[in-house]
């Protein structure tokens, strides 16, 4: 038997292996691979390092597990990144499923940073209603989320005194996967009330919001989890969007390798029976 007829017959549990091993390897052993880190990323990085200490900053989580491979790692990145700087999160969310991914991301980061609930960060919790809920918001804050995610009057927490609405919000980041998201922020808080505004949206819809970002709606875009990767480069930290992109690159790599492997020796084998 050559060495032909005896990759045919090879079992195909081999090549399964293979590539679990090319994902889990990178997973639990970063390789570090270089990322380049896009313009739209570093003008996020940068709108919210040019922030001042103390500042109020809103993050909306609308997403949840089902694309929390390429979100969440944006905002565990987003949440370190305003506690390094001392900003204080308002965090609140137009999805459910969010708000727990969300809280979770921002206790991470105040164990890290030894940040308090109520003094640095706060979780608003979900309210339904989409734009409608971003629209009264706006003028009220207080009215529309009375209380927190796990049901405390917000008024005796220090992060929410002097916060009305949002003439007392200095910066806006929506964390979407659809709908209602970062189109609806752009809308009513960028268009009607002229607040900044950025956003983190997967892979397969950063490419609508770029009108948005050379419009100057949008003060910065993170795409998917290459952009969560990048804003982890840019701070210096190797977090689960890195490692996840050295698993992702090892893995098509050794795709494309069995794919050229096997096409090889079908059209050796081919020429040898003629």
């Amino acid at each position: 038997m050559n060495i032909v007829e005896r990759l045919e017959k090879l079992d195909r549990r081999i090549i399964f292996l293979l590539t679990l091993l090319a994902v889990i390897i990178p997973l639990l052993l970063p390789i570090g691979f270089k990322i380049k880190v896009s313009e739209p990323v570093q003008k996020f990085y940068e709108a919210v390092e040019a922030l001042p200490p103390g500042s109020k900053v809103l993050v909306s989580s609308e997403y949840d597990p089902s694309t929390m491979p390429e979100v969440y790692p944006m905002n565990q990145a987003l949440a370190r990144h305003c506690f390094e700087k001392d900003l204080k999160i308002i965090g609140m969310g137009l999805w459910p499923q969010g708000i727990p991914l969300n809280q979770a991301s921002m206790e991470q980061a105040a164990e890290e940073y030894g940040k308090e609930y109520g003094v640095d960060y706060v979780n608003l919790g979900y309210k339904a209603g989409g734009i409608v809920v971003i629209s009264a918001a706006a003028e009220n804050i207080p009215n529309t989320f009375p209380l927190d995610y796990a049901g405390r009057p917000i008024e005796e927490f220090e992060i929410m005194q002097g916060i009305r609405n949002f003439d007392n919000i200095d910066f806006i980041i929506s964390l979407s996967a659809g709908d209602p998201g970062v189109r609806h922020w752009v809308m009513i808080a960028q268009g009607r009330y002229g607040k900044k505004v950025a956003g983190g949206v997967t892979a397969v819809s950063a490419p609508a919001f770029y009108p948005y970002l050379n419009a100057g709606q949008l003060q910065g875009l993170i795409g998917g989890m290459k952009g969560a990767a990048e804003y982890e480069t840019i701070l210096g930290t190797s977090g689960t969007a890195s490692r996840g992109m050295d698993a992702q690159s090892i893995a098509h790599g050794l795709i494309i390798f069995f794919i050229l492997f096997a096409n090889f020796f079908y059209l050796l084998g081919k020429r040898r029976k003629r």
